[in-house]
């Protein structure tokens, strides 16, 4: 395992720790948070991000109608090293060049790293549209071939037929898909079977979401047992960063302290795990 990863196809090298935008654009994510109120400690945190050498930074428009965008454009302006990733919602595939250049001035940059298709569910007639002579998949393609996105790619809920079409297609540099210790269905290594295999075979950078579950762990811990108090976070952080298949885990963020205690998970390497070994159901008599 490394604290680094690189994008295969273009060398870009990065954190393997992400920083995740959503938390800190969204009011009332995941739990009560009034983010535009926040926005002095959400700049706070992302450029204490940058000091402790996270180098990977995901944000989309649909995160507070634009919000994170704005935070992230004025935490790294004028700051290089990074990768910027951003997203075009599936809702503005009839012209993706005009999302992106509003992606651009909030984020105050003249191209991104990674812009990606911001998807939830990739399947029958919205998928046949993407893929379609001139649909987003092409737009993305063409935006990339012109230098205002460096590298392209999609992000999806699913491990469904959709997200196998849109690999199959050779045209993508990135996978996003959610990943954790509750949904493994990207990964399932004594088969070996899982979308997180394919990305690999058509030589993808992958990328994890809902690292933490977006809480559906904690919940059933409480449910099953109140009293705990127990704080899984470095656990959850640690089975994600640990898998040998994700690139980048993404971490919400929103608040320097939670910067400085998700940069010491990431960096104790002691604490990852061998996922194989965890999958291992029987032993030799």
């Amino acid at each position: 395992m490394t604290l680094t990863s690189k994008f295969p196809r273009v060398g870009l090298a990065t954190s393997r720790l992400g920083f995740g935008g959503a938390a800190m654009g969204l009011t009332n994510y995941l739990g009560h948070y009034d983010a535009a109120a926040s926005r002095d400690v959400s700049l706070a945190a992302v450029r204490r991000a940058v000091e402790k050498g996270i180098t990977y930074f995901d944000t989309a428009p649909g995160y507070g109608k634009g919000l994170s965008e704005e935070i992230m454009g004025e935490a790294l302006e004028g700051v290089s090293g990074v990768v910027l990733a951003t997203k075009v919602p599936v809702a503005a595939a009839a012209d993706v060049r005009a999302s992106l250049e509003a992606s651009l001035r909030r984020l105050r940059r003249s191209h991104v790293d990674l812009l990606q298709i911001h998807g939830n569910s990739f399947d029958g007639e919205p998928l046949a549209q993407l893929l379609a002579k001139g649909g987003m998949v092409d737009q993305l393609v063409r935006l990339r071939e012109e230098g205002l996105a460096t590298t392209i790619g999609f992000t999806s809920e699913d491990n469904n037929r959709g997200v196998y079409a849109l690999m199959d297609t050779g045209a993508f540099d990135t996978m996003q898909i959610s990943y954790n210790v509750v949904l493994q269905h990207p990964y399932e290594p004594t088969r070996p079977f899982g979308s997180l295999f394919d990305a690999k075979r058509h030589g993808l950078f992958t990328i994890s979401m809902r690292t933490f579950t977006s809480g559906i762990f904690q919940k059933w811990i409480r449910l099953a047992n109140p009293a705990d108090r127990f704080d899984y976070t470095p656990a959850l952080i640690q089975f994600v960063l640990s898998n040998p298949l994700i690139d980048a885990a993404l971490v919400g963020m929103r608040t320097p302290e939670e910067v400085d205690a998700n940069v010491a998970i990431w960096r104790d390497e002691a604490g990852r795990i061998d996922v194989t070994d965890l999958w291992t159901r029987y032993v030799d008599a």
